[in-house]
């Protein structure tokens, strides 16, 4: 029982990694999930699809590793953060679609909130502002949508839950209904400091705690797998929000240590250790962690809805690159994005700017545009919202940040990193293995077994591929961020009017 098994659970697709003694990968599997938009602005899941693609990689890494479930020491979860599911409690079905953390409909509704003066409470209790993005609103509108629903949730006969919940839930059988302290911190309805569901907030959004997982640290005992799904019972013993397991599979555990991940979203966190420090710049303050009983950790971050999306936008949407990777040969083609600036806010835009209804804006068309112009454009879009929030955790830690560990699918392309490095004047240090999310819960879950006592321990892990220095001027540098900011104000400006 030398290995990990690394379940983690994305937005576009559900992957199962298999990690030895050393954490190195010796098996991964993907099962890429379905999204639907039913509605603009709307984005829905198929809960038992999302299972249904767990169960059915985990069996492939074993078989691919060949491996049986008794080979695996412990199971480690990591999963896409404030998508909440409702099922009923003695069937395990889902009784609607689950509501994805890109979704938007619940803008109106925020933004009566917000207009009757609640954001300050959200915000001092959860260390978060009050947006859609969280599962709150999401988790009101299907109690009030879906007939039936408050009534069977205030009686006890309904679960609800983040994803990490209904993984374990129907891992365990209808066992274990829990939620770990890292996605209970993104549902908008947990006191920061306390790690419990706050009387106040689930007051003000009508959710019932019956209805609610219990929180738990995120190494420990979830569990164990029913029998019959792998051929023997597993133990889960670690549980992780996809964001805080990158930072924690990148190592930052040192106060000060930064960490992005590209993937659909590009995400940005600055590990804070102990203290719970209140942005000023509208980012927001979370769990990074907590291990077995010792004291929480916490992280500063910010969150840029499209990123990697936006080139799955100019593979399906627009057709002009055919598999996600081609979108580095084609920007590569010209020097520049020939005054082409793409602000891909298709979802809105996240922090530090919180502006839900904004929209996807391209700027300085001109008639030599071309495809290759469009393609760099939106890296650069991707690598100057990066630099935004960069630039915000600068001024919350009062410090400069000398380096940026990244992570994440997109992060392997070395144009979009030089960019990156370019954007902001940093240093960017990729590792030899981007995929640290799932690192990241096999190192959760390898705690939780009792493998490693303490992270120091897995510090000689950490191996970086290659670094990536600024090449530009920093005149130039803010030459470009200041026409940036302009393409962001038309962005703004062209949603609230």
């Amino acid at each position: 029982m030398s290995y990990l098994l690394a379940i983690d659970q994305g937005t576009t697709s559900s992957r199962a990694v298999i990690y030895d003694a050393h954490c190195r990968p010796i098996a991964t599997t993907q099962q890429e999930i379905r999204q639907s938009f039913p509605e603009p602005g709307w984005v829905e899941h198929d809960a038992t699809e999302i299972w249904e693609s767990v169960v059915a990689t985990v069996r492939a890494a074993l078989k691919k590793a060949d491996l049986t479930a008794a080979d695996i020491a412990a199971i480690g979860l990591t999963n896409q953060r404030e998508t909440v599911v409702i099922w009923d409690r003695k069937t395990g079905m889902p009784i609607a679609p689950a509501i994805v953390w890109q979704d938007r409909r619940t803008t109106d509704y925020v933004g009566a909130l917000r207009e009757d003066g609640q954001e300050s409470l959200i915000q001092t209790r959860t260390g978060l502002l009050l947006d859609p993005y969280f599962s709150a609103s999401k988790l009101r509108w299907l109690l009030n949508n879906v007939p039936g629903a408050a009534r069977r949730a205030a009686a006890g006969e309904l679960a609800a839950g983040t994803i990490d919940s209904w993984i374990v839930w129907n891992l365990t059988g209808g066992q274990q209904h829990l939620t770990d302290i890292t996605n209970a911190s993104r549902t908008m309805l947990m006191d920061l400091r306390r790690g419990d569901w706050d009387n106040d907030l689930l007051a003000l959004f009508d959710i019932p705690r019956v209805l609610l997982p219990r929180i738990v640290p995120n190494s420990g005992d979830f569990g164990t797998t029913t029998p019959s799904l792998f051929g023997s019972a597993i133990p889960i013993r670690g549980a992780i929000g996809d964001q805080q397991s990158a930072l924690f599979g990148q190592l930052c555990t040192k106060p000060g240590l930064v960490k992005c991940t590209y993937g659909t979203g590009c995400f940005l966190l600055f590990f804070t250790g102990p203290d719970a420090v209140v942005s000023r710049n509208r980012l927001l303050t979370t769990v990074a962690w907590q291990t077995g009983c010792e004291p929480v950790q916490y992280a500063l971050e910010g969150s840029v809805f499209v990123g990697g999306a936006a080139i799955q936008w100019l593979r399906d949407g627009l057709g002009i690159i055919r598999t996600a990777s081609d979108v580095n040969e084609l920007a590569a083609r010209v020097p520049d994005s020939g005054g082409v600036v793409l602000v891909p806010a298709f979802a809105g835009l996240g922090a530090p700017w919180w502006e839900p209804t904004a929209r996807g804006t391209i700027l300085g068309l001109t008639r030599g545009t071309t495809a290759a112009h469009l393609a760099r454009a939106t890296l650069e879009g991707i690598a100057w919202q990066v630099a935004d929030l960069l630039g915000a955790m600068e001024k919350d830690a009062g410090q400069h940040i000398a380096a940026l560990r990244v992570d994440g699918g997109a992060s392997a392309s070395d144009l979009l990193m030089q960019l990156q490095a370019d954007a902001f004047g940093t240093t960017i240090e990729r590792p030899r293995n981007i995929e640290t999310t799932a690192l990241g819960a096999a190192m959760m879950a390898g705690l939780g077994a009792g493998i490693w006592k303490n992270a120091d321990e897995l510090a000689s892990m950490r191996e970086v591929d290659r670094t990536f220095l600024a090449a530009t001027t920093e005149k130039g540098r803010r030459a470009k961020l200041k026409i940036w900011r302009k393409a962001i104000k038309q962005t703004s400006t062209w949603a609230k009017e």
